[in-house]
């Protein structure tokens, strides 16, 4: 016989669970939604900050003032990358142009920059009434949930190259530095700028680090050029040149082009002139060259004016290609300073 059951207690005994459920659901919803609109947000944040930058340095070019060419001389700078006062250290990719950038429209004297914070813990204070520069951190944040699943065949995800490394959502964190002439009451130690080298001093440098990085490195001709598919780098003789430094920053801008190579840093080189992929790759080695001969004590120039309207267009079309084409020049530069005999900080500062 089977025993009766009391469906007249079930609804009564099951309705405190029920609610609990409801509100669990509920709660368990809007912390969902909170996260998609703080992920929306943030997207939205990314974009405007692209688009901000982007802007800013299509007007410069529009006006004739290039970046990452300093009138070294009327700001009175030395030449060289922007850097950290406090730590030293040199800061890297679109934030290489932004800081130049303000150097020539204000007149800056010094490559010298920090926070407001780091510039009261060294004893010194920005003055009242100064106005900082906008730069800014790339990184990524990978959500609690993502992480407990990121270990894959013993590899934690971001670590040591695990399976999962580079996941996560990427966002831009931006902070302010001021110049150290917009600061008082700094130490001497915090605000002297290095002493320029002679053009000696920047030659035999600048060979080192080309017979060093083993290039395959041929004078000859009445071009300068990358052949990728040879995998040499070619520049004119010296006499070619109205400046013996200029064959050196001819060279580096080719080097820069090197480092794109597959057995290196692999980027994707255009297949003609005024393609999208040719004026990336030319504006990469552009600011590679720049940040190259800034490092090395270098005044940078222009190598490839005639490609402003091709780097223009990719600006308009993608608001994120300056900050690809300084980052990957970064890199490229990086891999080239390894060379140099008394190699550089690394870029990739941060205040």
């Amino acid at each position: 016989m089977r025993p009766e059951l009391n469906l007249s207690a079930s609804p009564t005994a099951s309705a405190p669970s029920a609610s609990r459920s409801a509100d669990t659901s509920r709660a368990a919803n809007k912390a969902a939604k909170g996260k998609a609109s703080k992920r929306r947000a943030s997207t939205l944040q990314r974009g405007s900050l692209y688009e901000e930058v982007t802007a800013k340095i299509i007007a410069q070019l529009e006006a004739g003032i290039f970046p990452w060419v300093q009138p070294w001389s009327s700001a009175g700078a030395v030449p060289g990358l922007p850097r950290n006062a406090v730590t030293g250290r040199a800061y890297s990719g679109v934030n290489v142009l932004i800081l130049w950038g303000a150097v020539i429209e204000r007149a800056f004297p010094s490559q010298d920059w920090l926070t407001f914070k780091q510039a009261l813990a060294a004893g010194g204070c920005v003055r009242k009434g100064e106005t900082g520069e906008t730069i800014f951190y790339a990184a990524r944040f990978t959500p609690d949930s993502d992480r407990s699943n990121a270990v894959t065949g013993g590899a934690v995800e971001g670590q040591n190259g695990g399976a999962d490394a580079g996941r996560g959502i990427p966002f831009l964190k931006r902070f302010t530095v001021f110049n150290v002439a917009q600061c008082e009451g700094l130490p001497t130690r915090v605000a002297a700028d290095p002493v320029p080298l002679p053009e000696r001093q920047l030659v035999a440098d600048a060979e080192s680090l080309i017979a060093a990085s083993g290039a395959d490195f041929r004078i000859g001709g009445a071009r300068a050029f990358y052949s990728p598919d040879g995998d040499f780098v070619q520049v004119p003789p010296q006499p070619a040149f109205t400046a013996q430094i200029d064959f050196y920053r001819t060279a580096l801008h080719e080097l820069g082009h090197w480092t794109g190579h597959p057995s290196r840093l692999a980027r994707t080189y255009g297949k003609r002139f005024g393609d999208s992929a040719y004026a990336r790759e030319e504006l990469c080695a552009e600011l590679a060259s720049a940040f190259l001969c800034a490092a090395l004590g270098i005044v940078p120039t222009v190598r490839h004016a005639d490609y402003l309207g091709n780097w223009l267009a990719v600006l308009r079309e993608d608001s994120r290609a300056i900050f690809k084409a300084a980052s990957h020049a970064s890199k490229a530069a990086d891999y080239l300073l390894a060379f140099a005999p008394d190699r550089p900080a690394p870029l990739g500062g941060a205040a």
